[in-house]
């Protein structure tokens, strides 16, 4: 899960609660989902945050939604912004990244501290929504250091006489230094060849061309395959020159430092929605540190790439949503008796406005621009839930007749975990979603194939991250993946689950066919077919299956050192020694064998 830095003492300061101690904030913390997962060498809480909670990927989140929990705030808040002074044109920009939005921040008092957490705000945004800034990536500037007026895509920069210009206009007509100084407060969006401008990036000492940057530059090289296939790439220019080449890096000339105190802050990406949405959370961080949020005009011109050709939009878009909720499915689902009031108090506290709706008995609940996350009313009555604590929340029989029990494939998991846990392997839990490269490209294995764990991915339509795009097929990669984590940790490492796999199968009405699977490696300098065989004869042996291995080919095990699992006459699974290839792409320095069959085959 992605974890977040945060300054204790700064999350006092923020809340207006200094009495706090680090046993209490970390309590208070608990209450709202963040786990404590330990200190950083400079004493900072490492902070365990739900992915669909980005708001609080920075501490000023953290430290609104602690000030609803504690009562200090309530209802929604919207940050109040300024006209716009400014607007980016957006035109002949490459249809790979056809979208930007922007805003304004001014009045800002940076200090060391409000400056990391804005660069930290700035980087986890792009590991999540921004899917690793393929998707959204976020430029900070200082607005000082922007010269307006008409860019110049096909120019180098203007001589120091021609900036002198900009600066000091040669008086004119009545009118005319209004209507200039509208025209040089633009901003231009557009694509460019990557080897016709130079600028000089950040931590560079040298002009160079976008496509040098991507060759040489450190940060270059780590994000050109996101315009590797463009033909004209990303810019985005003031009437000086080019100063950012999203999503790879901004210029030295706008970087933002503790003496800056007006921002210019700009996101481009392939999704509209995606870029506004992120917008809005650092203008909310940015509005905590005591900044002035200020709108800018987003043209798109006629001609611009992308579904909004020739609209316009201001922007930052902090404009509210509803969701609509009955009051009697609040207490079923939460299992307690609320009035009206009681109702519209917990919406305050969770940061929403509630209101009764024409309907008897119904809700309509005002969400703020920050939250990303509410898309159907059970997150609303989840909201009101943790207003109300749910560590308060009595226990209780269900008001039916009969008693629950154990199933009967719970029961036969907890069986094969017994003798799993008495062979000697340790009992794993790992999340049933996973990303396709990790599922299948890492351990060579082709989606759709008959290999096992090669069936049709089950795709997440809109994932979080890009770490979880699918339901994993088998569960053999997550043990990969803990071994990988596990590298610093001693051996032998005997690792075993029992849990969910699924594939694409429209033969089922729901086009997914689930089912258990058991996995289970073996980690050690000796580590051969022969160890992850015996444990399989010792588990079919304790539930009166006759096991086979013939031998067969998988693209994760060695050739000659691989065959199916058989019990009973039915192939369910395999077993073999994992491929070096397979090893090396892991990290791993000793031989694993391996074993993955199905549950069910052990009834």
């Amino acid at each position: 899960m992605p974890t977040v830095d945060i300054d204790p003492d700064e999350l006092r300061e923020l809340t207006g609660h200094s009495d706090k101690s680090d046993d209490e904030l970390r309590d208070d913390l608990f209450s709202l989902g963040l786990e404590y997962e330990g200190e950083t060498d400079e004493g900072h809480f490492e902070l365990e945050f739900a992915p669909d909670r980005l708001d609080r990927l920075s501490v000023e989140g953290i430290a609104r939604s602690l000030r609803y929990d504690y009562g200090d705030d309530r209802g929604v808040y919207v940050p109040s912004t300024n006209d716009p002074e400014w607007t980016i044109e957006v035109e002949d920009t490459p249809p790979e990244r056809p979208y930007v939005t922007g805003a304004i921040v001014r009045g800002l008092d940076l200090d060391e501290s409000s400056l990391d957490s804005l660069i930290q705000l700035q980087e986890k945004l792009h590991a999540t929504m921004g899917r690793k800034r393929a998707k959204g990536a976020i430029g900070v500037h200082d607005l000082t250091m922007l010269k307006g007026g008409a860019a110049n895509v096909t120019a180098s920069t203007p001589p120091d006489e021609a900036v002198g210009d900009l600066d000091s206009p040669a008086a004119g007509p009545a009118g005319e230094d209004d209507e200039r100084e509208a025209v040089e407060k633009t901003i231009t969006y557009t694509g460019i060849d990557p080897d016709s401008e130079e600028f000089v990036p950040l931590e560079g000492d040298r002009a160079m061309t976008p496509a040098e940057v991507t060759e040489e530059h450190h940060i270059g090289v780590e994000y050109a395959e996101l315009v590797a296939e463009m033909d004209r790439v990303p810019a985005i220019y003031d009437s000086i020159g080019l100063f950012s080449f999203p999503p790879v890096i901004n210029g030295k000339r706008t970087e933002v430092d503790t003496g800056s105190r007006d921002l210019f802050v700009e996101m481009t990406g392939t999704d509209q929605w995606t870029i506004d949405h992120m917008l809005s959370i650092v203008c909310y961080a940015l509005d905590a540190r005591g900044g002035t949020v200020e709108e800018v005009t987003v043209e798109y011109t006629d001609g611009a790439p992308g579904e909004y050709a020739g609209q316009s939009f201001v922007r930052p878009d902090l404009g509210t949503k509803t969701k609509t909720v009955a009051h009697d499915r609040i207490e079923t689902i939460l299992g307690v008796d609320l009035d009206k009031r009681e109702i519209g108090d917990l919406a305050d506290r969770a940061g929403l406005d509630a209101s009764e709706t024409d309907t008897d008995g119904v809700y309509e609940f005002e969400i703020p621009p920050y939250r990303v996350d509410v898309l159907h009313p059970i997150d609303v009555i989840d909201d009101l839930g943790r207003a109300y604590g749910f560590n308060t929340l009595e226990p209780r029989y269900p008001d039916v007749s009969t008693v629950g029990g154990r199933h009967d494939r719970s029961k036969l998991e907890r069986a094969t975990r017994d003798v799993l846990v008495g062979l000697g392997f340790e009992d794993l839990l790992n999340f049933y979603m996973i990303s396709e490269e990790e599922n299948y490209e890492r351990l060579q294995v082709t989606p759709g194939s008959d290999a096992v764990g090669g069936g049709d991915p089950v795709t997440i339509q809109e994932p979080y991250s890009e770490d979880y795009t699918m339901l994993r097929s088998w569960a053999l990669p997550s043990i990969m993946l803990v071994l990988e984590n596990n590298t610093h940790r001693s051996y032998p490492q005997d690792l075993a689950e029992i849990g969910l796999a699924a594939e694409v199968d429209e033969s089922t009405n729901t086009n997914v066919a689930e089912h258990r699977t058991v996995a289970a490696a073996v980690a050690r300098h000796d580590a051969s077919y022969e160890d992850a065989k015996t444990r399989l004869q010792a588990i079919a042996a304790n539930f009166d299956k006759e096991l086979a291995t013939p031998p067969i080919d998988h693209p994760t095990f060695i050739d000659g050192r691989t065959a199916a699992v058989e019990l009973d006459g039915e192939t369910v699974g395999v077993v073999g020694e994992i491929d070096p290839a397979v090893l090396v792409e892991h990290d791993l320095e000793v031989p694993v064998a391996a074993f993955e069959f199905r549950l069910d085959a052990l009834e």
